[in-house]
């Protein structure tokens, strides 16, 4: 859990002292602030018509870098113009969706710019998807086609035949450079480079009729029921984050924003690309993070900002000192997560000038960013929120007589929620449901709503917050949340185990919570080493690498409540600590194929940094 100091707490002094610093990005937030919030929902909004925008401004400037591929806003306009009027052609309508599987690569950011012009929301699928959880993600969002590259291309034809999609609507780009070298298609796929070649370059007819209340995208998210929640990202709040830290951030035509996160993520596709858009500047993308790589592409690229998690923080600072850390453009750095007890060290390390750290989540209606430049901050937020005090053992909100919610003192911690409004809507999810159980009525007064983002902050004055924990059925790992109980459906399939509770737990220098099972078994069954090894590779089979358990704790009977719900506050205060029960314990190490027995040594190991996770 982060740690606050006095330090960190922030006063009208400490704003007054940011201010000359502050003042040459006036003009550009102003602009930015005038877009953002002077729309209503049936206002021309979204990623098309502000890249349109962009292609005026910078039309012969790079839009996009990857690989040793470079796009103008002029090449990258008349391509996704070309799928645009493709799609056109076929019937699709303001309000369809097509599911989208291709990894970071030129083709994505065409495939979305294409989709966002014609109004068309693009489900964003993650890549690393398969099985079951691939099929109820397309599914859910009921898709008029689907496009994939064919580096995703064998999760589809797995579960190709339990998709809800004409037989005709299989859409594929092959993996290389398209516009260059459209390859050939496999059985059952149109290859769309070769689709489009024939329409028209110029721009849609529809960009100026995709209003903010449209939806943009979908973007995938755990939910407590175990399988992916679809968030709908409507134009307007793509606007609202294009308008705010797009502008924040000041970046201009000969700029180059790196950026190693999927787009198939917020982080990726929305934070770091408007701020891109916003400026009219150059986006270098890779398909993966890479620690060994990151610096040699951001002198290749000649990158001056760049895009980060905290977890890629950690990565970097972990990793050998490089000449080429050194005498790059690279100032500004703009995400999420970045660890209070590194943030100095970073910026001093890498010559970093700028942390725009800032919250915000797919489903929200609340977010913070660091527009003045303090450490260890998510920084300032214009929206209307509250930090109200939350029992953790009870896992709600504290109330006093009257049943209202009580705000916390600055310094203290408590659960931040965002007031529901005109201005600050709650878009949702697609599961009805869902949305329900993360509304908080009457919190403060008779007939207010909230939406609760079920996170830990703390107030650290002057609407500045620090992201402190994650409440619930999720946890993030990997930069990744990991759904709790679509780890254990998939935990609980294996033959020797009847039951299986999933929990995060914190491993020292590491960011977020790793996953660590409790698994009860079948009676009279023991694992043996065979076991070990055939868990590891089920669970690396069905699961995202980052949702595999790197813990697991063999108990006699799962202890539950009154109610039936699993006692997870104890489990997760034990965590992997051997010492704490003598119930047996696994470890999946890095880079090893099977579960092994954790040791007294192997856990002294793991507290003193030995195991990179």
């Amino acid at each position: 859990m982060n740690q606050t100091t006095q330090h960190d707490l922030i006063g009208i002094a400490d704003v007054a002292a940011k201010i000359p610093a502050f003042i040459s990005k006036v003009p550009n937030l102003l602009s930015g602030l005038k877009q953002a919030y002077l729309r209503t929902p049936n206002t021309p909004a979204g990623l098309g018509l502000a890249f349109e925008r962009a292609v005026k401004r910078n039309p012969n400037g790079f839009a996009l870098l990857f690989e040793d591929q470079k796009y103008t806003y002029t090449e990258l306009n008349q391509w996704a113009n070309q799928i645009g009027h493709y799609y056109l052609s076929l019937g699709a309508q303001k309000g369809d969706v097509i599911a989208v599987m291709i990894e970071n690569r030129s083709e994505l950011a065409a495939t979305i710019i294409a989709l966002a012009k014609i109004g068309v929301t693009a489900a964003l699928v993650n890549t690393a998807q398969t099985g079951k959880v691939l099929t109820h993600s397309v599914n859910l969002v009921k898709p008029i086609a689907l496009i994939t590259g064919e580096e995703c291309r064998a999760a589809v034809d797995e579960v190709r035949d339990t998709l809800d999609l004409p037989v005709d609507r299989f859409h594929w780009f092959a993996d290389q450079a398209t516009r260059q070298h459209p390859g050939r298609a496999p059985k059952g796929y149109i290859n769309l480079a070769e689709a489009i070649d024939a329409f028209a370059k110029f721009n849609t007819p529809t960009t100026q009729s995709v209003k903010g209340k449209d939806g943009l995208f979908y973007i995938y998210t755990s939910g407590t029921t175990g399988l992916p929640k679809a968030v709908i990202f409507t134009n307007s709040r793509w606007t609202l984050a294009y308008g705010t830290y797009g502008h924040v951030l000041n970046l201009n035509p000969d700029d180059v924003m790196y950026v190693t996160l999927p787009l198939y993520h917020a982080t990726g596709t929305v934070v770091c690309w408007c701020g891109v858009i916003a400026g009219a500047s150059t986006l270098a993308i890779r398909r993966k993070f890479s620690t060994s790589a990151f610096w040699k592409d951001v002198q290749k690229f000649d990158a001056s900002a760049i895009g980060y998690v905290g977890e890629l923080c950690r990565y970097l600072m972990d990793a050998p000192p490089s000449g080429l850390e050194k005498g790059h453009r690279v100032k500004k750095m703009i995400g999420n997560g970045m660890r209070p007890n590194i943030w100095d060290k970073f910026k001093e390390r890498f010559g970093i000038e700028e942390v725009l750290e800032l919250y915000a989540s797919s489903e929200g209606n609340v977010g913070f960013s660091n527009v003045f430049n303090f450490d260890n901050t998510v920084g300032f937020s214009p929206t209307p929120y509250a930090i109200i005090q939350f029992d953790k053992e009870k896992n709600e909100p504290v109330y006093d007589k009257k049943g209202r919610c009580l705000k916390v003192k600055k310094g203290d911690v408590g659960l931040l929620v965002g007031k529901i409004t005109s201005r600050s809507p709650f878009d949702g999810y697609t599961d009805q449901e869902k949305n329900k159980s993360v509304i908080l009525e009457n919190v403060f007064k008779l007939g207010d709503r909230y939406f609760n983002t079920g996170d830990l902050v703390r107030d650290i004055g002057f609407r500045h917050a620090q992201f402190v924990d994650r409440l619930g059925d999720t946890f993030r790992w990997k930069g990744e949340n990991v759904s709790t109980t679509e780890v254990e459906n998939i935990v609980s399939e294996y033959s020797k185990i009847s039951e299986a509770v999933v929990y995060g737990v914190e491993i020292p220098n590491t960011n977020g919570r790793a996953g660590m099972a409790a698994i009860t078994l079948l009676t009279d069954i023991e694992l043996n080493d065979q076991d070990c090894k055939d868990m590891a590779a089920d669970f690396k089979k069905n699961l995202p690498a980052y949702a595999v358990p790197v813990f697991l704790r063999v108990q006699k009977q799962v202890e539950t409540t009154g109610t039936f719900k699993y006692q997870k506050n104890k489990l997760k205060e034990q965590a992997f600590d051997p010492n704490k029960t003598d119930e047996r314990i696994l470890v999946l190490l890095p880079q090893t194929d099977a579960y092994c027995d954790l040791t007294a040594d192997i856990y002294t190991g793991i507290q003193a940094y030995k195991y990179r996770f």
